[in-house]
């Protein structure tokens, strides 16, 4: 099993839109390390970091479980869909995503700020100047320390 973070914008996914689907597709990924981390790596039953991006309140807000390997991203196809790719088709599709299901909200929000101060996430990317990842690998440690700010 494997650890991840995934940002969203709660404006438009959030922590508490997870928790009322129960299990919901991860798409609209349109950054390419993103999405072959997305494709390659992200497996059966990992767990992620749901955090909250690009709103008043930054950091995780809760836990989910990775339900559904790697397909293609069909919003692609879509032209209606915010995330349609004119360049992506059912036959060579260029965009992936996976299924989450809720696992918990976690007790409280985990600032970025909190995150940030902490000496054993000095290596994470989030807590980089710069980094826009949209999905990135958790290492175990990183996984403990971060939820062992709940309380």
């Amino acid at each position: 099993m494997a650890y991840w973070l995934f940002k969203t914008e709660p404006d438009s996914f959030s922590i508490d839109t997870l928790k009322a689907q129960k299990v919901s597709c991860w798409e609209g990924v349109r950054n390419y390390q993103a999405r072959n981390l997305l494709r390659d790596e992200v497996k059966l039953g990992d767990l992620v970091l749901i955090y909250h991006s690009s709103c008043k309140n930054v950091g995780v807000v809760g836990v989910a479980r990775v339900v559904k390997e790697s397909y293609p991203d069909y919003f692609a196809h879509n032209a209606d869909s915010p995330y349609f790719d004119p360049k992506s088709t059912p036959e060579k599709p260029r965009w992936f995503m996976v299924d989450v299901e809720f696992v918990r909200k976690t007790h409280r929000l985990i600032p970025l700020s909190v995150m940030k101060s902490m000496p054993e996430l000095s290596a994470m990317p989030l807590v980089k100047k710069g980094s826009r990842l949209s999905v990135m690998p958790v290492s175990e440690s990183e996984w403990t320390a971060i939820l062992g700010q709940e309380s």
